[in-house]
């Protein structure tokens, strides 16, 4: 049910000036020099709770190093990658067991990326998840 208050009381969004819609679009020639290249992909790992691999784009495997920690393995270097994890069944339909990710770079390993899953208490537990790596 939708709160008695109106929408129309809501605050509108200022409209921008001149020199934000300048700066905006300096902003969008100039970054050519942060973020990914040109030549960038977007990889990502299906994996279970078990630690192994469902599907994926680019990744050369999965492991479960031990309760709740990961190891997921692409087919390039990710060291200057961005990751993106989720908690996520394997399947297509369902909700994932509640719970906590963490990723990182895999010390040591270019080609790889360090998963932690725990539990809501932050308890380390076997969670399946979602990986994406924009490389």
């Amino acid at each position: 049910m939708l709160s008695s208050r109106s929408r129309r009381w809501a605050a509108a969004q200022p409209e921008p000036g001149a020199d934000d819609a300048a700066r905006a679009d300096a902003d969008l020639t100039t970054c050519a020099t942060v973020g990914l290249p040109p030549t960038a992909r977007v990889l990502f790992a299906v994996v279970n709770s078990h630690g192994g691999l469902v599907r994926g784009l680019g990744v050369a495997g999965a492991s479960r190093l031990a309760t709740g920690m990961y190891q997921v393995v692409f087919d390039q270097d990710v060291t200057a990658a961005g990751f993106v994890g989720t908690l996520g069944l394997a399947g297509s339909a369902g909700i994932a067991p509640a719970g906590e990710i963490a990723v990182a770079g895999r010390t040591g390993i270019p080609n790889a990326v360090f998963v932690s899953t725990f539990t809501s208490d932050g308890t380390s537990a076997d969670r399946p998840f979602h990986l994406a790596v924009l490389a």
